[in-house]
């Protein structure tokens, strides 16, 4: 199964459409659509293990520390991908596509990863 996506509130919102621009076939939702305004990161995390989207997000800051909590409590997460802000919106992009392209989701559970790659 491939990776399914889910960017968090912070997300710049143009890695989503960029990397819906250059390949359709990626699943990647994005939380301003599916969430409520305001949802804190843990409850990120707990929809996102319930769709089996792997959570994308720029908060590096608080999100990792969510993440080993979400871990501890519940076991499992289909995992999170962190892009620090400084990363370029088009690296983003092409390092997103390639995961969504050539990787299975298996491949990111539990794991928390710093892109790029």
């Amino acid at each position: 199964m491939k990776p399914q996506f889910l960017a968090d509130a912070d997300l710049h919102f143009d890695i989503v459409t960029g990397v819906l621009r250059r390949e359709p076939a990626i699943d990647f939702e994005s939380a301003q659509e599916l969430l409520e305004e305001g949802l804190q990161d843990p409850d990120v995390l707990a929809v996102a293990a319930q769709d089996e989207g792997i959570v994308v997000s720029h908060d590096v800051n608080t999100m990792p520390d969510h993440f080993q909590r979400f871990l501890a409590e519940n076991g499992s997460s289909p995992g999170l991908f962190l892009i620090p802000q400084s990363v370029p919106v088009s690296e983003a992009i092409e390092e997103l596509v390639l995961i969504g392209v050539t990787s299975e989701a298996a491949e990111w559970r539990n794991r928390m990863v710093w892109l790029p790659l």
